[in-house]
């Protein structure tokens, strides 16, 4: 009788990793696929599932296997799914008796319940094994009867990657979910210590892995049905393949290339290619290497996609004191690079590559003169004309293990974190995102996620813009839409085509351009035969062009 496994995704968002729904991490996939290589079959499901139907305890207790991947390192809002609460992930492995009861991820760092909140690590005595190291390798080792620790090696991960890759068919959201892929491992500023906060430098210098196993992990991932893929699983995807071993290694432009083109080759299909981390300062070291690798990208790439750079703060005092990664001048520098490659609009009106901008607050040295500094470095992009995608403000979450664990400011400027927060998303965000997004801007494939009288809905991709529509579309619906309006952190929305004859009533009175009377007058005379008609009692439309009756 072959054996039973269950791999129950708890979520995982590390700095050079996510996992939250949309979004299945590698962790699941090659975890899956220690499972099948050691003669399991795998039934998988998420956090999210088991809350919604408790009784799903009661399917994990009949396996023989239990596997629960969970852990926040990065704190963030996330509307996709909620990751799983170390009382979920102790509630969880103190009720099951029957199955052998592993845990792993980077829950094994410690856990806190928030930004500005000292993460600490918790004691799961309640799991047979907790899962440290490589966690396929150390699963792999539980179940031949070792230790739970595993030594990385991407020769292993390859294959299993190719091997679990089904599992994502059992995904809730399947077919749309989106895959984050793995190049590399390890940080090469661990050279230096690493960021004062941040994790990735526990994994010591980069480990970059093979073109041939990436190819393979996407074609397998592709025939089992994705279509959505994200190079997300590294601190700075520009050093993919370099040789040099410095703090800012310098980019090798056609490994890049390389790399990309191979994706499209294995999944020819695909509908969205994106990245997530670069580092500004690697930008700002190689300034033409970069733009030669960023150029690369764009070429085979999908639009829309964002190179999230740590800058973390503005102020050169705790820069130094942090060790971070760049200067504000050598961030402006990689904006302004970014910019000039990835500004390019495609057919519909987005950008195809943005930076987006990531600050740490709380870190040592910060006082009420970082705040000002941070701001002056905003304001001054909205001067100058330049993109900037998002702008993500958080508390620092402290681990053991880093600099930051036992030297911070958490707690100390809180009035003054409130007001630069709230600044930002009014008197930044607003404008920025309608240089952006301007009116009529076409989105492609946006799966409403929320369903009401306003509903809510996001295209898969990196950090993807929130849309809402002021009207009710079914939850799992994938519409196309141009953009009406806009708010702090999301835009308002109308389907593309737009249906006159049939828009909701509501809607009709919330579309742009149109007063109450006027939508009466609408609501009164549909349906219309034509544009001719339609304007004739409107006046001329700005949204005319996608109007259908």
């Amino acid at each position: 009788m072959t054996s039973e496994a269950f791999i129950l995704d708890g979520y995982i968002d590390e700095p050079a990793c996510f996992g939250v729904s949309p979004y299945i991490s590698p962790y699941v996939r090659y975890c899956a696929g220690v499972c099948i290589e050691n003669g399991f079959s795998v039934t998988y499901s998420t956090i999210d599932e088991l809350r919604k139907n408790p009784s799903l305890i009661c399917e994990i207790e009949k396996k023989d296997l239990f596997i629960f991947i969970s852990g926040v390192t990065v704190p963030g809002k996330y509307l996709g799914g909620t990751p799983a609460s170390a009382n979920e992930i102790f509630g969880i492995g103190s009720s099951l008796k029957n199955p052998v009861k592993c845990l792993g991820g980077p829950v094994v760092f410690g856990s806190s319940s928030g930004g500005g909140k000292t993460a600490q690590k918790e004691n799961y005595s309640c799991y047979d094994y907790v899962l440290s190291g490589e966690i396929s390798s150390a699963l792999n080792s539980v179940l031949k009867g070792g230790r739970p620790f595993g030594d990385f090696r991407y020769s292993l991960i390859d294959k299993r990657s190719v091997l679990g890759a089904s599992v994502i068919r059992q995904h809730p959201k399947f077919p749309y979910v989106i895959c984050e892929l793995e190049t590399a491992r390890g940080c090469s500023r661990a050279v230096k210590g690493g960021c004062s906060f941040c994790t990735e430098f526990l994994y010591g210098m980069p480990q970059y892995r093979t073109e041939d196993g990436i190819h393979s992990e996407v074609s397998a991932l592709f025939n089992a049905g994705a279509f959505h893929f994200r190079l997300g699983r590294q601190p700075d995807l520009l050093s993919y393949g370099s040789v040099t071993e410095d703090e800012f290694p310098t980019p090798s432009p056609d490994k890049i290339e390389s790399l990309f083109a191979g994706i499209r080759n294995a999944a020819p299909d695909l509908k969205t290619l994106h990245i997530d981390n670069i580092n500004p300062g690697t930008i700002a070291a190689h300034p033409e290497e970069s733009k030669d690798a960023l150029s690369a990208i764009v070429r085979w790439h999908t639009a829309g996609d964002i190179a999230a750079f740590g800058m973390e703060s503005a102020d050169p005092a705790v820069i130094l004191q942090n060790n971070l990664k760049a200067m504000p001048e050598d961030v402006l520098k990689a904006i302004e690079i970014v910019n000039d490659v990835g500004g390019i609009r495609d057919e519909n009106g987005v950008p195809h590559l943005l930076p987006g901008l990531n600050f740490v607050m709380g870190l040592s040295g910060e006082t009420e003169k970082t705040y000002e500094l941070n701001e002056k470095f905003l304001f001054s992009l909205l001067k100058s004309n330049l993109l900037v995608r998002r702008v993500n403000i958080r508390q620092v979450m402290p681990f053991e293990g880093t600099k930051a664990y036992s030297d911070n400011t958490i707690g100390q400027h809180e009035a003054r974190f409130k007001i630069f927060k709230e600044k930002v998303r009014k008197e930044f965000d607003l404008p920025m995102l309608k240089r952006v997004f301007p009116f009529g801007t076409v989105l492609l494939d946006i799966i409403i996620e929320v369903s009401g009288q306003t509903s809510f809905g996001r295209q898969l991709g990196s950090y993807p813009i929130l849309v809402g529509f002021p009207y009710e579309i079914s939850e799992g619906t994938v519409i196309d839409a141009f953009v009406t309006d806009w708010g702090f952190r999301s835009v308002t929305g109308f389907e593309k085509p737009l249906l006159i004859n049939k828009l909701h009533h509501g809607a009709v009175k919330k579309l742009p351009g149109i007063g109450k009377k006027t939508a009466v007058n609408i609501l009164a005379k549909r349906p219309f035969k034509n544009l001719k008609d339609l304007e004739a009692l409107t006046g001329k439309l700005a949204f005319s062009e996608y109007i259908e009756f």
